[in-house]
């Protein structure tokens, strides 16, 4: 087996081991946030009955040059802000198979500034 696919495998493994502890229901739905080189988006999702309840991406930001720690800092706010319209107060952070640092952490602490609970 090569290198590639060993680390695709162990991601996914990673994830599903993540996910088999999370579960967002729709008193407490799941923030999901995915995270490439480049982007950040952040869903809401309720997985009982397997909807998105509210979405954010760094493209619905408004173009600055801010750095992307502080665009995740500010998509964190927005999907709170967004949660907020849907009646979200709490949810379940899931923070799929990255560390909780850096864009990640970022996220999070948005996410509390704007008022939800996790």
């Amino acid at each position: 087996m090569n290198k590639m696919k060993q680390k695709q495998e162990q991601r996914v493994r990673r994830i599903k081991r993540v996910r088999s502890k999370i579960v967002g229901t729709s008193e407490r739905p799941r923030l999901a946030v995915f995270r490439s080189l480049k982007h950040i988006s952040v869903q809401v999702i309720d997985d009982v009955s397997g909807k998105t309840l509210a979405a954010a991406h760094d493209k619905d930001l408004k173009e600055s040059k801010a750095t992307k720690v502080e665009k995740a800092h500010e998509l964190g706010k927005l999907i709170a802000e967004r949660a907020k319209a849907n009646k979200i107060e709490a949810v379940v952070f899931d923070r799929r198979d990255k560390r909780f640092h850096g864009r990640i952490k970022a996220v999070a602490e948005g996410a509390r500034e704007g008022g939800l609970v996790f």
